[in-house]
């Protein structure tokens, strides 16, 4: 089999090293090329050789939170020198060299291209008589299943990608939206017919996994991206543009989300704080919310134990109390407003204590240390892992933490939203009391569309999708400039603040001031997309580059 000269000239280049502990030792690209005299021999090699894809997915895990977090009101970084990766994002001042951009974009074109050869060989073993029917379906379904995937993230993104397959096309010429999206239904489609039903192991690719992606595929397609021409047009404005939707692609994704929630496969964890943790992930409680994770077994396991905690709780005890010193998280919280607002709106809502901390004991001193200013702001209680013994202070070492791609509440918020959407608004009540029930907030009788985003806060906040929703509603710059409401954004907070802070946390609560303010009057129309990277070597990977870059 020829080989792809794309993969060859990325899987050529050796890997930057890292910027920071979020981002070294975790980048080891095993491209596992296949060529004809290295055929798939039986089934089990043929699951093994599309399980080398994997490798690709592993490094990204906290990888997608220094983009899609970051670019938004909700996260800012601090993760070492302000030139670096983190913060330059955390500022929406991304360039092509950008490493957590160029991180991304290459291992999701890797994965694809080690997917394209995998399912041509399998295909090829399945002509020979090497590897059964049932081999083929285990083995291409979860290929497909990836790539689609990959796709959808690049789409998302970057807008138009190129796209090739097994069956050819170009590695540099830029397809339209529609044919990415093409690809994407393609690619899910038949992963949903080779597919089995999901089985409680969300670690496999399951038919289910593949219907729930295929509700968010269609969703995120039914709210028409920007082309390319469109971003042009606003890329140096401060102007979001108009919504607009596609009411058949959003029928389609209440179709497909029907399908996981009728399945009877997939139902809430009644205890919404034990989604998280080494001991809750991959489903070991049973109760079906984990639809597809991927997988981490620390960083001596995989090519990089999950960063995600480590990231968002790098020094856990350290915050300036109790004699343990001061140093700032990798990821920090904006502002004490995100929290005080949410407490002030649902004060009962279950969910709040978990995705926000502002005191939280340390397992090894028995003392309690507080995230709220003076002091702090809070903390990302999902990047916290407390399902077994001292957990806050081992996992950031260990990294062992499953990454969630998507969990059964967010089909049922795809199948609410796609309605209101669709002007059904009393038949989203259902799918959207479920949530709330759980939360233990009061319900509604036909929610709107702004409860409706609102909600996708509640749930998912600090899960990865914040600037993909903003991309979605075409909110991004009047999300982001929320930011100038904030506690820490009036220009008192540039220097001193008061006799009642130390200079560290006079110093923290700068830079917080100094991001804040940084996000208002960077955040433009270019950043409906992410600037195309180099490769990981630097080099030009001959893709044209999106506005205003």
């Amino acid at each position: 089999m020829k080989k792809h000269l794309f993969l060859a000239a990325l899987a050529a280049t050796s890997l930057l090293a890292g910027f920071s502990s979020c981002s070294s030792d975790d980048d080891n690209s095993n491209s596992n090329q296949v060529t004809d005299d290295n055929v798939v021999a039986d089934d089990a090699s043929a699951l093994s050789l599309v399980n080398g894809v994997y490798s690709h997915w592993q490094p990204l895990s906290s990888s997608f939170s220094f983009i899609i977090e970051l670019n938004s009101n909700k996260l800012t970084s601090f993760e070492g020198e302000e030139n670096e990766p983190g913060p330059v994002n955390s500022r929406f001042e991304q360039e092509p060299t950008t490493w957590y951009q160029v991180k991304i974009f290459n291992h999701l074109l890797l994965g694809i291209t080690q997917a394209n050869e995998a399912i041509a060989t399998i295909g090829n073993s399945l002509k020979a008589g090497k590897v059964s029917q049932a081999g083929y379906s285990a083995a291409v379904g979860k290929a497909k299943f990836l790539r689609g995937l990959a796709y959808l993230k690049l789409v998302q993104l970057w807008g138009e990608v190129p796209v090739y397959t097994e069956e050819g096309g170009s590695t540099t010429e830029r397809q339209s939206i529609d044919k990415v999206f093409e690809q994407i239904v393609s690619d899910f489609t038949a992963a949903e017919s080779l597919l089995k039903d999901y089985d409680g192991d969300p670690r496999i690719p399951s038919k289910q996994a593949a219907q729930g992606l295929l509700a968010r595929t269609y969703l995120v397609w039914g709210d028409k991206p920007l082309s390319q021409a469109e971003v042009a047009a606003i890329a140096n404005s401060q102007t979001d543009p108009a919504f607009s939707k596609d009411d058949a692609k959003l029928r389609k994704a209440v179709e497909y989300a029907d399908k996981v929630i009728n399945s009877g496969k997939l139902a809430l964890d009644p205890e919404y704080n034990k989604l998280w943790g080494r001991e809750y992930e991959s489903n070991k409680r049973k109760t079906n919310e984990h639809l597809f994770t991927i997988a981490h077994d620390g960083d001596k396991k995989d090519a990089q134990g999950n960063h995600q905690t480590h990231c968002s709780w790098t020094f856990p005890f350290q915050n300036g109390e109790n004699g343990q010193g001061f140093s700032q998280n990798h990821t920090e919280v904006s502002d004490d407003d995100l929290y005080d607002d949410w407490k002030a709106e649902q004060p009962n809502d279950k969910r709040l204590a978990e995705t926000y901390f502002v005191e939280l004991k340390n397992p090894a001193d028995g003392l309690t240390y507080h995230y709220y200013s003076p002091v702090y702001t809070p903390v990302n209680g999902k990047g916290v892992d407390q399902s077994y013994e001292n957990a806050e202070n081992l996992e950031i070492l260990q990294n062992s933490v499953d990454r969630i791609e998507i969990r059964y509440a967010e089909v049922l918020l795809i199948k609410a939203e796609a309605l209101v959407q669709l002007g059904r608004n009393s038949e989203a009540a259902e799918p959207f009391n479920q949530l709330r029930t759980r939360a233990g907030i009061a319900t509604v009788s036909a929610p709107t569309f702004e409860q409706i985003k609102r909600e996708w806060d509640y749930e998912f906040t600090y899960e990865q999708f914040s600037v993909l929703n903003s991309y979605r509603w075409k909110d991004l710059i009047a999300s982001v400039k929320k930011v100038s409401g904030y506690k820490h954004f009036p220009d008192d907070w540039k220097t001193s603040t008061g006799n009642t802070y130390t200079a560290d946390q006079e110093a923290y609560f700068t830079k917080i001031h100094n991001h804040l303010v940084a996000k208002y009057n960077n955040v433009r129309g270019k950043h409906y997309r992410q600037p195309i990277p180099t490769g990981l070597k630097g080099e030009d990977l001959g893709i044209s580059q999106n506005p205003g870059y």
